[in-house]
Parts: C-alpha cells; sequence; structure tokens
C-alpha cells in the first residue's frame, strides 16, 4: 500500500458546524431520532430476552439490524446521489414507526413470538440502511465545505447522545408508561426528523441530474474499483469493514448478558449502565475532539486508536470486577468514535464529487453492513463458547489484524 497522505481540509474550527441553523436543526432532530431507535432497543432487548432467553436470538438481532447495509448500501447511496435524499431518509422514518408500533401491539396482547420478534428486527434494519447514508450526504447541504468535518464529528455525536440518553429515557419511560405503552409512544421521537425534511434546504437539481444510473449489485463492483488507486479510501474502508466484521456493536445485544454475569445489584439497572458509560466516552471523545483540534485525521491515526478500541473490549470481557468493567466500556466509547468519525471524514472528503453516494455507501456497507458477520463472531458464537470467550477472542484476533493493516499503511511505497 502507497503511504497514507494526511488530509489538510479534515481540519476545521471548534464546533464550527453549529454556525448553520440548518444543521442546529439537522443536530436535535437528529439525537432524538437516534434516541429513539435506542430507546426501542433497549426495550424490545430487554423484554424478548426476558422472554426467550436466547442468545442465538440477540445474535439474530444484530445480523438483521446490519445484513440491509451490507446488501443495500451502495445502491442506496447511488439513489441520493440522484433523487432527494430527504424523501429516502423520511421513508427510514416510517419504517421505524411501523417497527416501534409492532413492538407496542405484541407486547400489549403478548403474542409475540419468536418470529414476530425477528420480521421486527428486519423492519428496523431496514429502516436504518435508508437513513444512514442519505443523511452523511445531506451535510453537503447544510454545511459549508471546511466545516464539513466539524458536521461529521457532531453527528457522530448526536449519534451517542441518542445511545447515552435513549436507556435512561428508555428506563423511565418503562417504569412509568410500561414496555407495551412505553415503546408505542416512542414513534413520537421520530416525528421531527420526519417533519423537519420537508422544509430542509435542497441540492442543485442540475448537479445530480449528470450522476451516473443506480446499477444495484454492479455499483460495488464499480466503487471498489474507482476507489483501488486512492489509498485513503481503501485503508478507511478496510478499517471500516475489519472493525465491523469482528466486533461490530455486537455486544450491546449480549450486554443483558454480561450484566447478569457481572452480578452487581439489580441486572436491569446494571445493563442501562454499561450501555450508558459505552455512550458517555464516546460523547466526550466528540467534544474532546471538537474542542482540543490537536489529534489531525489521518488514517494512520484511525487506525491506532482503532487498536486502543480492541484492547478496551478486550479487558472488558476477561474482567469480572464490575467497576473495571464501566471504565473499560467508557474507553471503548472514546476509542470508537474517535476512530469512527476519523475515519468517516476522511471519506467524505477525499470521495469523488460525481460518485459520493456510492462511496460513502461503499464505506457504509463496510462499516455497518459487516456488522451483520459480528452477530455470528460474537452472538451465535457466544451461544456456543459463551459471550466472554467470544468477544474476548474477536477482540484478540481485531487487533492482530489491525495490526497488519498499520504496518501496510506505514510501509514504503
Amino acid at each position: 500500500m502507497n503511504p497514507l497522505p494526511q488530509n489538510p481540509a479534515a481540519a476545521s474550527g471548534s464546533f464550527a458546524a453549529m454556525k448553520s441553523g440548518p444543521y442546529r436543526l439537522q443536530f436535535a432532530s437528529y439525537v432524538l431520532a437516534m434516541m429513539a431507535d435506542n430507546i426501542e432497543h433497549v426495550i424490545s432487548y430487554w423484554v424478548v430476552f426476558q422472554k426467550f432467553h436466547s442468545p442465538a436470538l440477540a445474535g439474530f438481532a444484530v445480523l438483521s439490524h446490519w445484513l440491509p447495509f451490507l446488501l443495500f448500501s451502495v445502491a442506496v447511496g447511488g439513489l441520493a446521489d440522484r433523487v432527494d435524499p430527504r424523501r429516502i431518509i423520511q421513508c427510514g422514518m416510517l419504517l421505524f414507526i411501523v417497527a416501534s408500533s409492532g413492538w407496542g401491539f405484541f407486547f400489549l396482547t403478548d403474542t409475540i413470538q419468536m418470529w414476530h420478534a425477528m420480521l421486527l428486527l428486519v423492519i428496523h434494519g431496514c429502516a436504518g440502511v435508508l437513513w444512514q447514508t442519505p443523511n452523511q450526504l445531506l451535510l453537503y447541504d447544510l454545511v459549508a465545505p471546511a466545516d464539513l468535518p466539524s458536521a461529521v464529528r457532531l453527528n457522530a455525536m448526536a449519534r451517542y447522545l441518542g445511545i447515552l440518553v435513549g436507556p435512561a429515557v428508555g428506563g423511565i419511560i418503562m417504569l412509568t408508561l410500561g414496555s407495551s405503552h412505553g415503546i408505542i409512544f416512542n414513534t413520537l421521537f421520530y416525528l421531527p426528523m420526519l417533519l423537519w425534511l420537508f422544509w430542509a434546504p435542497v441540492r442543485d437539481r442540475s448537479v445530480a441530474a449528470r450522476r451516473f444510473a443506480v446499477r444495484g449489485f454492479a455499483d460495488i463492483v464499480l466503487t471498489i474499483r474507482a476507489i483501488a488507486t486512492q489509498p485513503v479510501l481503501t485503508a478507511m474502508t478496510w478499517l471500516a469493514g475489519l472493525t465491523s466484521f469482528m466486533i461490530g456493536n455486537a455486544y450491546h445485544a449480549q450486554m443483558p448478558g454480561f450484566a447478569g454475569d457481572l452480578g452487581h445489584g439489580d441486572p436491569g439497572v446494571s445493563y442501562s449502565v454499561l450501555l450508558a458509560a459505552d455512550a458517555a466516552g464516546a460523547v466526550l471523545a466528540a467534544i474532546a475532539l471538537e474542542s482540543w483540534g490537536r489529534l489531525k485525521g489521518t488514517p494512520r491515526a484511525a487506525i491506532l486508536l482503532a487498536m486502543l478500541w480492541s484492547l478496551a473490549l478486550l479487558g472488558f470481557a476477561v474482567v469480572r470486577v464490575y467497576p473495571v468493567a464501566i471504565v473499560l466500556l467508557f474507553c471503548a466509547g472514546f476509542f470508537e468514535l474517535s476512530f469512527n468519525t476519523m475515519a468517516q471524514a476522511l471519506v467524505q472528503l477525499n470521495a469523488p464529487h460525481d460518485i459520493r453516494g456510492r462511496v460513502v455507501g461503499l464505506y457504509n456497507m463496510a462499516g455497518l453492513g459487516m456488522r451483520a458477520f459480528s452477530g455470528i463472531t460474537v452472538g451465535l458464537f457466544g451461544a456456543a463458547i459463551g459471550i466472554h470467550w467470544s468477544l474476548g477472542l474477536s477482540a484478540a484476533l481485531l487487533l492482530a489484524l489491525l495490526v497488519v493493516l498499520q504496518r501496510r499503511a506505514t510501509r514504503p511505497a
């Protein structure tokens, strides 16, 4: 691999994207939608875990959530190159509402079966793929090019704010409204994003008209060939794919099991605290990256941060002391947001203009779609050898692969 050049455009002022009024509205609605996404996860995972006690179903939750990203991210990115991304995002919001309403119906009637849960998990995954890539392209319409790195970092912070607030709000909702009415009430949090997009800024349609037609799965091969000669895009796509394939966020679906094994007080409270610790570390990372500005976005720095993330999760997998587990998850959240936002900003800033949606979609296919297989490495293997062993072995193997990727990144031309 050729030496990976630094991107001078990767730096921008502290919280620069917040100068844009439309971006501020997008940020607020994104936080609420991501919070609703995670409230649904918290309530549905908890109820389903209590009813079925199935690590395999938890693994399927990961598989069904991320497989649509693997299959359709590039196609959705190509579609967002040509048509209004706002309408694609709105379709995603509607599917989220359908999924939450479906959970509420089955919880109210106490008729939930395993195939019901599997179907709703698939609907939720399809909603996500219609949301994420078009939302990343929408940033180009909301901020100036120089402020794009800030917008990418802040959107990642919005994501983790939703993850941080979601468990707490979900717990309060379950205590006050119950799981059935609470998950129906959760649909209201998707409405701000759905409604705001009717007035969000629109891109230049004359530019979109010159872009290539959507070719389905052929777009994946064509996009891989298009970035093959660009080391920054290639390295960051590999980084996203490796981290997602080996671990992703599969350990989130197994968190009720980790909380029970750690045996610290009420399992429900322990579960929410562990999720919140992971999210809190990520939020602190976003604030630090925006405020400090000394950590420049380079491929080598992103790979190093990913290595630290794998070490933190390896420690979490083997530790049996609850306070230490909280600290390790906090560190994992810090490193995860740091390397993910750095890699995503490098991809968005270096993507060719005419196939930007496809390149971002390919990155999401690697970074989000490959998480489907982490449902196997962490989830299904967890059913066979235990969730601690499966996460620990996955983290150790990922660390070895990242060392190889780092050496290739530093190899002279």
